[in-house]
């Protein structure tokens, strides 16, 4: 038994939020006020999500991404990130992280089967930072970075492009990749703030933010990326490390989909832009066996939508959700 999809997509990715919960508040994620953020006995316990992670591993998952809110938030996150290491079905572990409460947990992470993290950094400037997140951190975060970027574990940095704040930053970005061996992946700004799409003068999507790139160097390199990619990914040539562009928003990369997600609520999405198919916390409650688990996962995914045009179109309301309330 496999996790297809009507257009013969086989779902092998997992995006799993930890919490809803944040200690940042991202000018682009969420409000200044933070979110609602829901009841603890409403999250799935990590015994839940070890069973869902465990169950969707036997229908051919294989890579799992932990992201939020902010995992590292969750009281105990570190001993869960064991005992999913003991999953030995599961080839890959990632985790998204802001990076503000990881430093003194990088060993572990090391010595457990993390494959990478996604750090999220959207400026170089510490007075940027902190009127993008909306808090004083940006010290601990970049000790995080150089931290990571001396361990075995992969690091990629996420960079949202937010028109009119950090654009001016975007060859600073690459030039880290010079002598570190590190991937940054500028991300489209998408309307995941709480508050739904803000106002801008210029957007500032794939093809500008590579127009503006190819503009300062005179060579970049394409990199043969695997099909199920979210990035379109370079190199600038005799650079250590690498750069990508997500279209998260423009979305031309969902024909090769391979993911799913489940909130730290339980709700199960086939994509970002869906309001949600399912809560399999409330399934797990009311009792489902494994098996039973497996069916719905696999009836599920056969009606994944075939891109988030579609699935946007088809939840008929306006997207304003936070992405700490989506998962990362």
């Amino acid at each position: 038994m496999e996790l297809l999809d009507k257009f013969g997509r086989k779902i092998t990715y997992l995006r799993l939020a930890i919490t809803d919960r944040c200690n940042l508040r991202c000018q682009y994620c969420m409000p200044a006020q933070g979110i609602d953020i829901v009841d603890r006995t409403e999250l799935l316990s990590y015994k839940e999500m070890f069973r869902i992670t465990r169950v969707l591993s036997e229908l051919g998952v294989n890579k799992v991404r932990l992201t939020g809110g902010e995992p590292f938030v969750r009281k105990d996150f570190i001993n869960f990130l064991e005992s999913l290491s003991f999953n030995d079905k599961l080839e890959e572990i990632n985790i998204t992280t802001n990076g503000a409460l990881i430093s003194n947990h990088i060993d572990k992470l090391e010595s457990y089967k993390i494959n990478a993290i996604n750090l999220s950094l959207d400026s170089l400037q510490k007075e940027k930072f902190e009127k993008i997140t909306r808090r004083d951190v940006f010290d601990s975060v970049y000790d995080t970075f150089e931290k990571l970027e001396k361990s075995n574990l992969k690091l990629k940095l996420n960079v949202v492009v937010q028109s009119g704040v950090n654009t001016d930053e975007i060859i600073d970005f690459i030039e880290l990749t010079k002598n570190k061996d590190i991937a940054v992946r500028f991300i489209e700004e998408m309307p995941f703030n709480g508050k739904g799409q803000r106002a801008i003068s210029e957007v500032w999507n794939f093809k500008k933010i590579l127009n503006h790139i190819k503009n300062q160097y005179a060579d970049i390199d394409p990199i043969l990326s695997k099909k199920s990619s979210t990035s379109v990914n370079y190199r600038i040539p005799n650079y250590q490390g690498t750069f990508g562009i997500i279209p998260a928003f423009t979305r031309t990369i969902c024909s090769d989909c391979d993911r799913i997600r489940i909130t730290s609520t339980g709700l199960f999405k086939n994509c970002l832009f869906d309001g949600g198919v399912f809560n399999v916390r409330d399934f797990i409650r009311n009792g489902a066996s494994d098996d039973e688990l497996k069916k719905l996962f696999i009836d599920t995914v056969h009606h994944k939508p075939e891109n988030g045009f579609i699935a946007e179109a088809a939840r008929g309301n306006a997207v304003s959700e936070s992405m700490s309330t989506i998962g990362g």
